[in-house]
């Protein structure tokens, strides 16, 4: 059995002589008195044993000094030992290379454009400057927590743990792709303050609900107020309410189908329209279709979409706080009502474009439980519209 990184790490010098520990097939770890400890190849020529050190541990891990042991002894089969070289030997794995690679080849062909700009800013601000130009091997446990620490020390506690999260895929990425052996985060398991959870303020009760309709349809600003209604009916996320266009409505399917690109899982998602919301609809499209491609442009008619405090100004121009109602609470307040009125929670969580734990199940296609979302979503819209007559 070949050594290990823990067995050499607790390998004690002997006071008087040098010891050596094998590995096996030839690589030989030889500890001094002082505590070196330094990589030792063994090999033939001519049926001669000569022996080569090749660097110190742990400057040289383990996995290097048995390939960089391979490479020597292959040279001398071939009798061009005295040639090999610096520049022959094994290279050094940085970590910055591992992270681009990473980014290139498992965050951008996948994820949207949000998810793909914060962890390149991630990456740029906090993990290449740290660790960049680190060999993959010599980032520990203690680097990694030294980084986090750093970034909980100025409060941000969610970065903290996001750093860590995105550490700990680049070196299994790193190990599938066989320049790394080991996960330097899965030893820090609670080592870091625990994150908040984010939840948006969503109002529950029925009767707030219809207090909260009823306030809505009062509102004065038609495109403002249409918005509002449509959140309600379709409970999108905020941004892809505000970045719809006019070319993803289909008005004779009764279908919104929102591009992958535009979803935060990467996966085209069809919303099921409602009568009322076919009736918005055409409410709307005089008022904004010709100004260009969105179905809520922005105030300005400068080519952009509403901005993402309009329907926050609008919902405190209510009345609500932010610990009230938020744009994102129309979403809660479907899934907590749905769910109560004894819909399938799997049609719910569709509808709402939620990602699936297992990877498997996720790839899901976009018109699954196509039919049961459509009555669901008919369903929420008459009850919508008919607490506003309570």
């Amino acid at each position: 059995m070949g050594l290990t990184e823990l067995a050499i790490k607790q390998a004690k010098p002997h006071t008087e002589k040098r010891i050596y520990l094998s590995d096996g097939r030839g690589l030989l770890l030889e500890i001094r008195p002082n505590g070196v400890k330094s990589w030792i190849v063994r090999y033939f020529v001519e049926g001669k044993e000569k022996r080569k050190h090749i660097g110190e541990f742990p400057q040289i891990p383990i996995r290097e000094a048995r390939e960089i042991t391979l490479r020597i002894k292959g040279q001398a089969k071939n009798g061009d030992i005295e040639n090999l070289s610096e520049s022959q030997e094994i290279k050094r794995v940085i970590f910055r290379d591992i992270v681009n690679e990473w980014f290139e080849t498992r965050i951008k062909p996948v994820m949207s454009k949000r998810h793909i700009d914060n962890t390149l800013m991630r990456m740029k601000k906090h993990i290449i400057p740290a660790l960049g130009d680190m060999e993959v091997e010599r980032i520990k446990p203690s680097t990694v927590l030294e980084l986090c620490r750093t970034i909980e020390a100025r409060g941000t506690i969610y970065t903290a743990q996001r750093v860590k999260q995105m550490i700990g895929q680049i070196f299994k990425f790193a190990i599938a792709t066989d320049k790394a052996e080991n996960d330097p985060t899965t030893s820090l398991i609670g080592a870091l303050q625990p994150k908040k959870e984010k939840h948006y303020a969503a109002i529950i009760e029925q009767r707030e609900i219809a207090h909260l309709m009823k306030k809505i349809h009062a509102y004065p600003y038609g495109v403002v107020r249409i918005a509002l209604i449509f959140s309600a009916l379709t409970f999108c996320r905020p941004g892809e309410i505000r970045h719809a266009e006019w070319s993803e409505i289909d008005v004779d399917k009764k279908e919104w189908k929102i591009p992958a690109e535009k979803m935060k899982m990467k996966k085209t998602h069809i919303v099921p329209l409602p009568t009322q919301a076919i009736e918005l609809l055409n409410e709307l499209s005089p008022m904004t279709k010709r100004a260009g491609k969105w179905l809520f442009p922005s105030s300005r008619m400068d080519g952009r979409p509403m901005s993402e405090n309009t329907i926050r100004v609008a919902l405190r121009t209510m009345g609500y706080s932010n610990d009230e109602m938020t744009a994102h609470g129309f979403r809660a307040m479907a899934s907590t009502t749905l769910n109560e009125q004894g819909w399938t929670p799997d049609i719910i969580e569709r509808q709402l474009a939620h990602s699936e734990g297992n990877s498997v199940r996720s790839a899901y296609n976009h018109a699954e439980y196509l039919p049961e979302r459509r009555k669901m979503m008919q369903h929420w819209a008459d009850f919508l519209y008919g607490l506003i007559s309570m």
